[in-house]
């Protein structure tokens, strides 16, 4: 195995666990000290509100629900206000990681093309060595010499599956 293919393949693995990351973070999303705030207000407002259940408190606990139900209003208004603007951080993330993933797949389609990424046995890609192999079998090794085209389709697979992986299990709270 060259240090060639290992390279390609932390690159690419890198490229999709960053991808992963930002995907997590999107569904995530995450709650502001000021709607944490809101919400606390709201259910210590409802709960002196459900107290007070005497004929005599009654207007105070109408005022405590009135209360309630305008902060309520306020939170859905900042958590519209904050989708929205995640949203659009997000998309922007979304843009700038698939062209920085073109350049990168680019880059190294240009780099490898005239030359072999790695070589393996014969053996170990027996029913699709034809698909795999660059200019076909190695004379001086009998090894198949896998080109980059192939290479980045089976590391990306490989490292989009292990990134779905293992991002839940590294970024758990």
């Amino acid at each position: 195995m060259s240090l060639a293919a290992i390279f390609v393949f932390l690159l690419v693995s890198a490229v999709q666990m960053l991808e992963c990351v930002l995907d997590l973070a999107r569904r995530r999303g995450s709650i502001s000290d000021d709607q944490l705030k809101l919400r606390m207000e709201i259910t210590q407002l409802l709960k002196e509100a459900s107290a007070l259940s005497t004929p005599s408190t009654f207007a105070q606990a109408a005022k405590l629900k009135r209360l309630a139900a305008a902060k309520e209003k306020e939170l859905a208004k900042i958590q519209d206000l904050n989708i929205k603007g995640k949203q659009s951080l997000h998309e922007q993330y979304d843009k700038v990681l698939l062209i920085s993933k073109v350049l990168i797949y680019g880059v190294l389609i240009l780099w490898f093309w005239r030359t072999p990424v790695t070589t393996v046995p014969k053996h170990l890609l027996q029913p699709f060595g034809r698909l795999f192999s660059w200019r076909g079998v190695d004379a001086a090794t009998g090894r198949v010499v896998v080109g980059i085209l192939p290479w980045l389709f089976l590391t990306s697979r490989v490292s989009k599956l292990l990134s779905e992986k293992l991002a839940p299990i590294f970024l758990h709270p």
